[in-house]
């Protein structure tokens, strides 16, 4: 394949996967099935995706971009507004837990699928988790907290504990926790004081 193409058969592939393996979970779902849900055969599939585990990653990848772009949006229109930008991101997990068919965060259900912290999908997981972190810390680098690692853990712990309850609870009230949450972990500055 020429560099910066993307083969429409790949991608059909990769769509027919992305539905199949956030409805019904990575390992439930089988080659076969996202073979029959593309209209393709074996041999095209192995042409795009030498393994199951491959397209996993792919998968991950891809939600991993989409999760990014939307991330990249609210710092963009928060303007350097920390506040505001935690707003646009507590209003966008109210809406995502509210559309059909949230089963929550698609890295969080990955994790507790492939526990092997070596495997290739828990890599993608890590990988992501380690942007979520230092996308935190980019953004609260502003306000001049002394431990910013220490709170962008608390703010991963924020955000993960919304991805869960959004699957189980009332998604606006769960943005609103979202962005309470956030507001205390930054005032309370990882529990010690601004430099």
């Amino acid at each position: 394949m020429i560099s910066g193409m993307v083969s429409p058969m790949r991608e059909r592939l990769l769509e027919a996967a992305s539905e199949l393996f956030y409805a019904h979970g990575l390992r439930a779902v089988s080659v076969d099935k996202v073979i029959d849900l593309a209209a393709t055969t074996k041999v095209t599939f192995y042409r795009h995706f030498k393994s199951k585990d491959e397209l996993v990653v792919a998968y991950l990848e891809r939600r991993a971009a989409l999760e990014r772009d939307g991330i990249g949006q609210a710092m963009k229109q928060g303007d350097g507004d920390v506040e505001a930008t935690l707003r646009v991101i507590s209003e966008a997990i109210g809406a995502i837990a509210c559309a059909p068919g949230f089963r929550g965060c698609p890295f969080i259900n990955a994790a507790a699928e492939y526990p092997d912290p070596d495997s290739p999908i828990r890599k993608a997981v890590d990988a992501h988790r380690r942007w979520n972190r230092a996308t935190f810390e980019q953004l609260i680098a502003p306000l001049g907290i002394r431990n910013p690692a220490e709170v962008a853990d608390d703010l991963m712990l924020v955000r993960d504990g919304a991805m869960v309850a959004g699957y189980l609870d009332e998604p606006a009230a769960v943005a609103a926790s979202f962005l309470r949450s956030s507001q205390a972990v930054i005032g309370g500055g990882g529990g010690s004081a601004r430099s």
